[in-house]
């Protein structure tokens, strides 16, 4: 069995599309937090409150992952984290085709 050191690391498009999302200006990475935050109507409310836990913890700077200095997109990928893996599959593959666009318009979950 394989260790991964990151939670997207198992999944090589999710893993693929959260790097280059890593890699984008501050507005790409906006616009791509504001598709992801979709997914929050997929999840369950107990799963929606842990985010929220997650962020408050992270907001105070004491993260060192690429987006805990951003609490919009921090919550995003919390969201796509907690996201069941059908629905991490189906986002990432969106969030890939936007970014190689440079698009996100009418892009939906």
């Amino acid at each position: 069995m394989t260790n991964f050191r990151r939670w997207y690391d198992n999944d090589p498009i999710l893993k693929e599309a959260l790097e280059l999302l890593k890699e984008q200006d501050d507005l790409t990475q906006t616009e791509a937090a504001k598709f992801m935050m979709q997914i929050k109507e997929q999840v369950a409310a107990d799963v929606i409150e842990r985010v929220y836990e997650i962020v408050n913890q992270y907001s105070e700077g004491k993260g060192n992952r690429w987006y805990d200095n951003d609490p919009f997109l921090l919550k995003a990928i919390e969201f796509l984290r907690e996201a069941p893996p059908k629905v991490q599959r189906k986002a990432a593959l969106k969030l890939l085709l936007a970014l190689e666009n440079n698009s996100f318009d009418n892009l939906e979950i």
